[in-house]
């Protein structure tokens, strides 16, 4: 088997990068996943990403090393193992993040990737539900749309806000990031529009584009410092598959560093210490891991108007089944967070370095049963952490997890900053006219007052937003895994394509940005086969 280009992981750049490498025709691509095809229901309907964080089958179920900073918890960290990835299987929040952030890559010495440089990719992706515009783009193959459903506790925590003296904003990726409003989601009249559906669906019966699923890369290839192919499993037997052109590597901040390192690119002492042979010592792979550390305020109110509600009382839950089956309208086409803040810690600060939505919903843990009382949440998130940590394969095995140690709250900024945060949060809570709605705090409840009482709370209770980004670095600097066209440097014929190749995690979710960043490597690999 040989094709121009193998991809590895069709997740949310890896669709991207099938479809635009094989549309023209002239190329033939292999794309791998891992997992399986995206079959179930419950991946199309938005909020059935709530099904998703336990389950195997669409999940690699990783989790973080302990930490004393995070009271030695063992912290989950889902990762999407099907067509679509995370994309498939994540809250569908479409957020690009700040203007900054990517002008800080281009300050970083990484040409070509400012704001005013991504921002045509981020529109030729876009089937904006509102249209075109300066910020948006009409007819890409990625369904954007506003929330379906507006809710009287959405609406009161966005005017509780402005209450507190904070903007509104009708665009979290238009000229104003800063502020409260309702959230845009990845979905198309009410279903969800994941890179599977999106890229991959108009592509899949290409003749030049082939899809193998629960194909497990082992190793790339190589010929000297040359990447000559893929080392797969799948059903128990290896295969090999060759590539005239290039292996693109687009696994995610967890797989694509694991997957560099199993194949002899990586810290030198640590290969040999895990028996791989070492192609080339980048002692860089799998470090600069970062996430968005954040911390649950749950609230029990006292209307009977929340999803809680609706799952306990059986005619409320059909009337909502009808609802969405007949007008794809209602709680289960909700995504993560309905509406959402970004706002300063200090007004020093030159952008936000928080983030709050709001969840129609309560539960003790992320994944487990609702409360049988009527209960919102309050995500709290630290956007630019400083805290950063490492992904390290553990052995030459590649069926065995890495360990993913994130290092939050290593910083001591880190903490104090989501730590005010959440204080800023319970302000708005505490405004009308959410407050009029709100009976008491659960989580963590009102005996928690003092920040530093706050920090406690968050090293024994905060977890990961699911953002992990960095692990193999753009970079112009000789210790940076790839250069600003995403080549793995020092090695011919590799490339990676995913998350791991931001130098800083952006100021927000990042499924907009891994798109985005599908599409503009998929721009270069093609300038670059035209020579």
């Amino acid at each position: 088997m040989t094709f121009d280009y193998i991809i590895v992981g069709a997740g949310s750049a890896g669709c991207v990068l099938a479809n635009r490498l094989s549309e023209s025709g002239r190329f033939n691509v292999l794309l791998l996943e891992a997992g399986g095809r995206d079959t179930s229901p419950w991946i199309h309907i938005p909020l059935g990403y709530g099904k998703h964080f336990t389950n195997p089958k669409v999940n690699w179920l990783y989790t973080n090393e302990p930490d004393e900073a995070v009271a030695d918890r063992r912290i989950p960290n889902p990762r999407g193992k099907v067509l679509g990835g995370s994309s498939s299987i994540n809250g569908l929040v479409y957020i690009r993040g700040q203007r900054e952030d990517y002008d800080r890559w281009r300050q970083l010495g990484n040409e070509g990737w400012s704001f005013d440089d991504v921002l045509p990719f981020f529109r030729k992706s876009e089937d904006q539900e509102r249209g075109e515009s300066e910020y948006h783009g009409a007819g890409g193959p990625l369904g954007v749309s506003d929330t379906r459903t507006r809710h009287p506790l959405s609406d009161a925590f966005i005017e509780s806000a402005v209450a507190c003296g904070f903007p509104r904003t009708d665009d979290f990726n238009g000229p104003q990031h800063e502020g409260f409003g309702y959230m845009q989601l990845t979905s198309r009249k009410g279903l969800r529009s994941s890179t599977a559906v999106a890229f991959l669906r108009p592509a899949e019966k290409r003749k030049n584009l082939s899809i193998v699923t629960e194909a497990h890369a082992t190793r790339v290839l190589f010929d000297g410092r040359r990447a000559t192919g893929v080392e797969y499993e799948r059903g128990g037997e290896t295969h090999v598959a060759h590539a005239r052109g290039e292996v693109i590597l687009s696994g995610g901040a967890i797989n694509s560093p694991q997957l560099l390192q199993l194949s002899g690119i990586g810290p030198a002492q640590h290969l040999r210490d895990i028996g791989v042979d070492v192609v080339a010592d980048m002692p860089d792979v799998g470090s600069n891991l970062q996430d968005h550390f954040n911390i649950r305020l749950v609230y029990r109110c006292n209307q009977p108007i929340t999803l809680n509600d609706a799952v306990r009382h059986p005619l409320r839950g059909a009337r909502e089944l009808a609802n969405y089956a007949l007008r794809r309208r209602g709680f289960l086409a909700m995504g993560a967070s309905v509406a959402a803040g970004f706002f300063r810690t200090d007004p020093a600060l030159a952008t936000p370095d928080i983030q709050i939505g709001i969840t129609l919903f309560s539960a003790e843990k992320i994944g487990q049963k609702l409360h049988p009382f009527p209960g919102i949440s309050l995500i709290v998130r630290l956007l630019r952490p400083e805290s950063h940590g490492t992904v390290m394969a553990r052995s030459a095995d590649p069926y065995e997890a890495p360990a993913i140690r994130p290092n939050f709250l290593h910083a001591v900024r880190d903490g104090e900053a989501l730590a005010l945060g959440c204080q800023i949060s319970r302000r708005i809570t505490a405004a009308r006219p959410l407050a009029d709605y709100i009976e008491s705090e659960h989580i963590p409840g009102e005996e928690i007052v003092t920040d530093a009482e706050m920090l406690d709370y968050l090293r024994h209770y905060g977890a990961t937003s699911f953002h992990p980004v960095g692990t193999c670095r753009m970079g112009p600097d000789e210790r940076a895994v790839v250069d600003s066209r995403l080549r793995v440097k020092g090695i011919e014929g590799l490339r990676v394509v995913d998350a791991s190749i931001m130098p800083m995690i952006v100021s927000g979710n990042t499924n907009a940005p891994t798109i985005m960043i599908g599409e503009k490597a998929s721009a270069m690999i093609l300038e670059d086969a035209r020579g």
